[in-house]
């Protein structure tokens, strides 16, 4: 974990090196010395950026809406399902436009980003789509929710940037999921040499079918996508199905932390047992470890000793 005093404090470089189009995580690199993307890194990179795939889908709707359609093909024959999330959802584009084309709506939709700014773009974009679901900030090595909270888990080049944590990634993806995580991520195997080398060269995951059933996990489909044939980022499938293949029930949140229930209030997430509060900002949960609070005294009124 980088120190954050020492990011934050790039923070006006970082503006600068954004609005001339440069590599935001190259710059940081650069900067700390630290080879790899920590999710700090990531997290300022990915929140400078917002807007940038709407407006891509605004400028690529034949591309978009064929990569939905195939993303959707994939998910429509592991139902049935009550709850489906997205890890890693960014500004919402992809699950905003995947949702219609599902047979079955889930009962419980919901992604998480490790960006407030794209999640907050990603709420407006699904208001605007006229679709229900629950968002929130997360980090995806530390996600807020209880063990098999989710039926279906899908990531679409969220974890891309991990290279190197490949297995903390799919332990704590599949930890949450409860029938099949979708991985939908550039497959380093299966591209030529020239997109090897750009993969190594910007730090994104290998080997994640390997690392998948050296962990025991069960491996159903794993290939290239149809739908998005671009050589320089050979983008495929790792479907992974869950050995216990259990139900969710509800999805549960839980403190990061201590790993006990939370309880959603009107301007938190509050956990009774650890004491700490995590904060609501313009309707948005930040569960992130970092984000927490000590409340000791949150569920107290005060009135009998002000008495």
């Amino acid at each position: 974990m980088q120190d954050k005093k020492t990011l934050y404090g790039l923070l006006p470089a970082v503006k600068e090196v954004y609005e001339k189009g440069e590599n935001i995580l190259q710059f940081i690199q650069h900067e700390t010395g630290q080879k790899g993307n920590s999710a700090e890194a990531i997290q300022i990179s990915y929140d400078f950026q917002t807007g940038s795939y709407v407006k891509y889908i605004k400028e690529n709707k034949e591309n978009v809406e064929r990569y939905t359609d195939e993303l959707a093909s994939i998910i429509n024959k592991l139902a049935p399902y009550n709850s489906i999330m997205e890890a890693g959802i960014g500004e919402g584009t992809t699950m905003g436009l995947l949702l219609p084309k599902l047979k079955q709506k889930a009962k419980q939709q919901l992604g998480f980003d490790i960006s407030w700014s794209r999640i907050k773009l990603a709420q407006a974009f699904f208001r605007q789509q006229q679709l229900e679901s629950t968002l929130f900030m997360a980090d995806l090595f530390d996600i807020p929710l209880a063990d098999n909270s989710v039926d279906i888990v899908y990531t679409s080049h969220s974890i891309e940037p991990n290279g190197g944590k490949e297995e903390a990634l799919l332990k704590e993806l599949y930890r949450i999921t409860a029938k099949y995580l979708v991985l939908i991520e550039p497959i380093y195997e299966l591209g030529s040499e020239q997109a090897k080398k750009r993969m190594e060269f910007h730090g994104y995951v290998k080997g994640l079918k390997a690392t998948a059933e050296a962990l025991g996990m069960k491996v159903t489909e794993y290939r290239l996508l149809d739908s998005l044939r671009q050589p320089e980022n050979p983008s495929g499938l790792v479907l992974i199905e869950k050995l216990s293949n259990s139900q969710a029930n509800t999805v549960q949140f839980i403190c990061p932390h201590s790993g006990k229930k939370m309880l959603k209030e009107s301007d938190c997430y509050f956990c009774p047992e650890s004491s700490l509060a995590y904060p609501t900002i313009s309707g948005i949960p930040s569960l992130l470890r970092s984000s927490a609070i000590l409340a000791s005294k949150y569920s107290e009124s005060f009135d009998d000793l002000l008495k």
